[in-house]
């Protein structure tokens, strides 16, 4: 019970839906979709513009930028995790990020050499860093522990909706305005997205002024089971005004590492991370190179593509608080799996769309699952907060889409065949992030209980 004092009495404005689920899910969606925008405005064009500045080697110039970015994410997760878990933060890394994500832009926008966009990359990761840390970790502090693979579903919805418009934005205003136009509205969608961050009241923060998110009305709920031999995601939540108790920041991150749970979840985000970022550099040098697309033209089958996967997250979270992460995780990866191969067949621009769009439908859905799945490891795992579990998908993913851009660049400028190599490289990976999923994922995984299946039968039989 919320007592009466001076300070509850002069309640925010807006406190009841600045706090709610629905807000806080809707602004870390748009902070993903921001963040995931003002990365893809700039892939489209940055070739060109090295090329306009006189650089050659194109490809594997762009992967090392990509690489910046990546480094910046590493580089910078583990503070903001350790902040944003030691001080229950998360509104104010949110703020600060994006302080630096406009800095970051300008200096891109303005760099006349090359190793000054690397540093604006490099600010560009820092603000990424804290959306996948102190964002995801809000949204947990938030939301009701029954829909929370639903709510992060429609959070990674943004992954989808900012390369959506990003790409086709990029080439219409490089095509138009030149270099500095994609960056400009990159800016004013970045400041809009900085006053909602402001609206943001934490839960923590709207208890001491007397108000029930929602998040608390359905604590009371039983913890989910396992029906049909399947996981349902059970993410605790705080009871109380009182502080949880954490490990050390030391100590939470010993017990990450020696959890093959959170690590096999870890290397999929890495190998997910890879997939993506491999074809990140040679895609807008393979559509130029087949079919002689400029960079507004290669925005336009950027569109084509990523239709689609809007609707995967969002329906891959709504799956997993029915069925668990694995079985989704599994089946995205599965479908998946044809695509990619079939993306090395040049036979048209339709047909490598429509297998670049499918490959990327089941791709994209399994980051929710990720996410997910690492929510849920908090439940086993004593004193280790959301900040620390999201820091280590954050590190994952950085070190995946940092090795991704050089890898897949240099593959395509060194082999001869070098886009059906970065095919089969990420094949290779789902493959084996289909294998870790099978015998890690969940309290009890798939490997588990088809081995206690197999010899429940035996026994029978025997009997």
């Amino acid at each position: 019970m919320v007592q009466s004092s001076p300070e509850h009495s002069r309640r925010p404005w807006g406190l009841a839906w600045r706090c709610s689920v629905w807000y806080i899910t809707s602004g870390i969606e748009f902070c993903v979709t921001t963040d995931l925008l003002v990365y893809s405005l700039i892939v489209p064009v940055l070739p060109f513009q090295l090329e306009h500045l006189g650089y050659t080697g194109v490809s594997g110039l762009v992967g090392w930028l990509l690489f910046a970015y990546s480094s910046g994410i590493v580089l910078f997760t583990p503070p903001i995790a350790y902040l944003s878990e030691k001080y229950n933060a998360r509104q104010i890394p949110l703020l600060c990020g994006q302080v630096a994500l406009v800095g970051a832009q300008i200096m891109l926008m303005l760099a006349p050499t090359y190793w000054l966009m690397v540093i604006a990359r490099l600010l560009q990761g820092l603000s990424s860093s804290v959306i996948w840390v102190a964002g995801l970790a809000l949204i947990c502090d938030t939301v009701p522990e029954r829909s929370v693979g639903q709510q992060l579903g429609l959070a990674m919805s943004g992954l989808s909706l900012g390369f959506l418009v990003g790409p086709p934005v990029a080439g219409a205003l490089f095509s138009r305005f030149g270099f500095h136009g994609p960056f400009i509205f990159g800016i004013v969608v970045t400041m809009v997205d900085l006053v909602g961050r402001l609206f943001i009241i934490e839960r923590k923060d709207a208890l001491r002024w007397g108000a029930r998110p929602l998040s608390e009305t359905r604590l009371a709920a039983p913890q989910s089971t396992q029906d049909g031999g399947t996981e349902r995601i059970a993410v605790p939540s705080p009871l109380s005004l009182a502080p949880e108790r954490r490990s050390p920041f030391y100590i939470a991150i010993g017990k990450l590492v020696t959890s093959s749970r959170a690590i096999a979840v870890c290397a999929s985000t890495l190998m997910y991370g890879m997939i993506l970022a491999s074809q990140e550099p040679a895609l807008p040098l393979h559509l130029q190179a087949i079919w002689k697309l400029n960079a507004s033209k290669v925005g336009i089958v950027y569109i084509a593509a990523v239709v689609p996967t809007l609707f995967s997250s969002a329906l891959a979270g709504w799956w997993i608080d029915k069925r668990g992460t694995a079985l989704i995780t599994i089946a995205a990866l599965s479908f998946s799996l044809p695509w990619i191969v079939l993306l090395t067949i040049n036979s048209s621009l339709a047909f490598f769309i429509v297998m670049f769009a499918l490959e990327n439908f089941g791709v994209s859905a399994t980051v929710s699952a990720l996410t997910a799945e690492l929510a849920s490891t908090t439940k086993i795992l004593e004193g280790v907060g959301y900040a620390h579990v999201y820091g280590a998908f954050n590190m994952a993913y950085g070190v995946g889409s940092a090795l991704g851009p050089i890898i897949g660049g240099q593959m395509y400028d060194h082999l001869d065949r070098g886009w059906m190599a970065i095919c089969l490289f990420g094949t290779g990976l789902i493959v084996a992030s289909m294998i870790l999923t099978f015998a890690y994922f969940e309290d009890k995984p798939m490997l588990n209980r088809l081995v206690a299946r197999i010899r429940r039968k035996r026994e029978e039989s025997g009997s």
